[in-house]
């Protein structure tokens, strides 16, 4: 049996811990550049604001004076993840992290599991103030849609536990196909074009019918829904095989010099996620673009794809960017967004030794290891390498960020009495 605990707006959740004041009152966080709505409280949600909805646009609509607009905080947000993993890992024999704010847990062999995800919610809201809903079930795909159900029931316990068969079939007379995780818009769209719309409707269908509109995936989804496991509970996170670290500026850059320091930031940026995986890069691709939506500004986009000497050296990557950014910079236009993604990621302890490297491989892994271990005692960039600005003028625009309480030593959080 399976359990999958989400935080309820997580990242407006992250923010209410930290500052009593916004609770009950509407939240909204926005993406980078204070961009867009990314999450929202319930009451945000209330008064009609979509995600996706400029913030530009919204903050002048009439009605949405009291809303408190926050900028997102990632390093808040990560950590307050792994602080809900490490509750939860004390309570339950195993956890599986989907995302920031969703885990899957498994309850196998547990008495009561109803009443122990109540305990479960109870332990997180105490420990983090996060709240959370639980949905049980048999496999990921009930699980999932229990706890789409449990988000929708309000003044409820928070938990729904669809583990019963007969409860589930009853269920899925009535709910619709578009609420199954693995079901998006086009293969709802498909499921309508044949009349159905239900989950009952969808089960109805034969597995030749179901693979016939909706592939493998969508046979793979019936049967997760019927109770067969297919997605089985992993421990252990699938190997990335690429990683990508891409912003939007906060202000155009226009010259070489700093486009070069953003590149050289974010392959250093790279580097260190690289790193944290065990893993090694063999090509990358770096990307230069303009501002797609301005009706004045000239447009160019370019990007360079090439092999690279296997990697997860911060030096080196830099140097593969900054060349590779190079080529493709045209003077002359107002750029808006860059990105280095490393591609072709293998495991560390898989590669094989090069015959000529020119890199000393071993003095690299020292110098690398030293970095990584100043900058996690003492915080980001207490080490950094020369090309990186600080702080660089073309950062991202975060106009109402909240301070990193945990992960800062400079902005931790304060009590008067």
């Amino acid at each position: 049996m399976l359990a999958l605990i989400d935080g309820n707006s997580f990242y407006c959740s992250c923010e209410r811990a930290f500052d009593p004041k916004l609770k009950r009152k509407p939240v909204v966080v926005l993406s980078n550049n204070d961009g867009c709505a990314i999450a929202r409280t319930q009451e945000a949600k209330d008064l009609g604001i979509k995600m996706g909805e400029p913030y530009h646009l919204a903050k002048r609509r009439p009605g949405l004076e009291d809303v408190v607009w926050k900028s997102s905080n990632y390093v808040l947000y990560g950590d307050m993840s792994r602080r809900m993993y490490e509750v939860l890992t004390d309570l339950v024999p195993e956890v599986e992290p989907y995302s920031i704010d969703e885990m899957f847990l498994d309850v196998s062999g547990m008495n009561g599991v109803e009443n122990h995800a109540i305990a479960i919610r109870a332990a997180v809201l105490k420990a983090t103030k996060i709240p959370t809903c639980v949905g049980i079930g048999p496999t990921k795909t009930i699980a999932k849609l229990a706890n789409a159900i449990a988000k929708k029931q309000r003044g409820g316990n928070g938990v729904c536990d669809l583990s019963d068969e007969r409860q589930r079939n009853r269920l899925y007379e009535t709910l619709p196909a578009e609420m199954v995780w693995g079901l998006g818009p086009a293969a709802v769209r498909k499921l309508a074009s044949v009349n159905v719309t239900t989950i009952i409707e969808f089960l109805a269908l034969s597995d030749d019918e179901i693979r016939k509109h909706l592939s493998v995936v969508g046979l793979r989804t019936a049967w997760e829904l019927r109770g067969t496991m297919c997605l089985p509970f992993s421990l252990a996170p699938a190997t990335r095989k690429s990683l990508a670290v891409t912003r939007s500026f906060g202000r155009s850059v226009e010259t070489w010099d700093e486009m070069q320091q953003a590149l050289a930031s974010y392959a250093t940026r790279a580097a260190e996620k690289l790193r944290r995986h065990g893993l090694v890069a063999t090509a990358m691709q770096v990307f230069l673009q303009t501002n797609r939506f301005s009706k004045v500004d000239p447009q160019y986009v370019n990007q360079s794809s090439f092999g690279i000497e296997p990697t997860a050296d911060t030096f080196a990557l830099i140097a593969s960017a900054t060349r590779a950014g190079a080529r493709i910079w045209r003077q002359g236009y107002r750029y808006a967004k860059a990105g280095v993604i490393l591609l072709d990621l293998v495991p560390q302890q898989q590669l094989s030794a090069q015959l000529v490297p020119s890199i000393d491989p071993v003095r690299s892994a020292k110098v690398m290891r030293a970095m990584d271990t100043i900058n996690m005692r003492f915080g980001r960039n207490t080490v950094r390498p020369a090309a990186l600005a600080a702080p660089p003028r073309w950062s991202m625009r975060r106009s109402n960020v909240s301070p990193r309480y945990t992960t800062d030593l400079d902005e931790l959080f304060t009590a008067r009495a």
